[in-house]
């Protein structure tokens, strides 16, 4: 799992206990994510099936994609299709996917880059892998998760965002025993790149054999720990959670995260994805590509679609 990596995990600023509070939080929740295909067919963990929407907000849906070794020819993406209404962030840990849209943005993201794009009033674009991979096949892993816009937001001009690894911020524990990625947001007094537009935080977080992780987290967010392989404990009661489970937590202002001393050969250490953001509290009215607040939006979103008012699919 490449992603950004240290070797020395000493070098690098820690997560201070003095930042911890005195109200830890416990797990509400866990569900196991059922796998499927999305795009010309590209395997995927719905990551939150089964959780309530009122313990997600402002997040919609995520995907873990892969991970999966491809033969030579077997690489797929997805094909041209709109947008409307939120934003969508694709983190790249393994491999490498390309990404155009009908408004002339486009590049390339691999191990450890994000792409955040956000759709607004509505975008055409497709992510697809390059055609050397495609020839050649390789590791495929990365993630897709969809944020909410507020109703003032959702009409916006599109624009997306590279956010390359190297600048994300790189934190460890006191014990130098976790890698902490933190993506968008603040962990205490560090904040990664991310622009949002609903205050929120997003790390990724890489744990040895025995670590423990204590983060410390906003109080007006929720959280939700999603476990990319291996296998551990979270919350303050110690919940059990593995590979394709994701725990939803109760509310606190630190959340733990400890890894099992023994973990799979295949998988050495514990991966997990933390989310934690600010609840819109507004309707949501979602059919496929499209979220708004209202039906009426959606089948306007539709109508605006197939009359072609977001653009249309460039040539070449």
């Amino acid at each position: 799992m490449p992603a950004v990596t240290v070797d020395d995990l000493t070098v690098l600023d820690r997560i201070q206990a003095p930042g911890l509070g005195d109200q830890p939080r416990g797990v509400v929740q866990v569900t196991t994510a059922p796998t499927g295909y999305e795009g010309e067919g590209f395997p995927v963990r719905r990551a939150f099936a089964g959780i309530d929407h009122r313990h997600l907000d402002p997040f919609l849906m995520m995907d873990q994609m892969g991970e999966v070794d491809y033969a030579p020819g077997e690489p797929k993406g997805t094909p041209w299709h709109p947008h409307r209404g939120f934003e969508t962030v694709t983190y790249m840990i393994d491999g490498v996917f390309e990404h155009r849209d009908n408004h002339g943005g486009g590049g390339t993201i691999t191990n450890g880059d994000t792409q955040w794009m956000t759709a607004g009033a509505g975008i055409l674009h497709i992510e697809t892998p390059p055609e050397w991979l495609v020839q050649s096949g390789g590791l495929f892993h990365g993630v897709q998760l969809w944020v909410n816009l507020p109703k003032s937001d959702k009409l916006m001009q599109p624009k997306y965002q590279d956010i390359r690894s190297g600048e994300v911020k790189l934190l460890s524990t006191p014990d130098a025993g976790v890698l902490v990625r933190v993506i968008a947001g603040q962990v205490g007094n560090n904040a990664g790149p991310g622009a949002t537009h609903s205050p929120m935080t997003m790390v990724h977080a890489s744990l040895e054999p025995g670590a423990k992780l204590e983060l410390p987290w906003n109080v007006d967010y929720n959280a939700l720990v999603y476990v990319l392989n291996g296998q551990g404990t979270v919350g303050v009661d110690g919940q059990p959670l593995k590979s394709g489970q994701t725990a939803v937590l109760g509310a606190g202002d630190f959340l733990t995260v400890q890894a099992d001393q023994r973990q799979e050969s295949r998988t050495p250490r514990l991966d997990v994805i933390i989310l934690g953001g600010e609840p819109i509290r507004e309707q949501v009215a979602w059919a496929g590509p499209f979220v708004m607040n209202t039906k009426a939006e959606v089948m306007q979103a539709y109508e605006d679609f197939q009359k072609g008012r977001f653009g249309h699919i460039p040539a070449g």
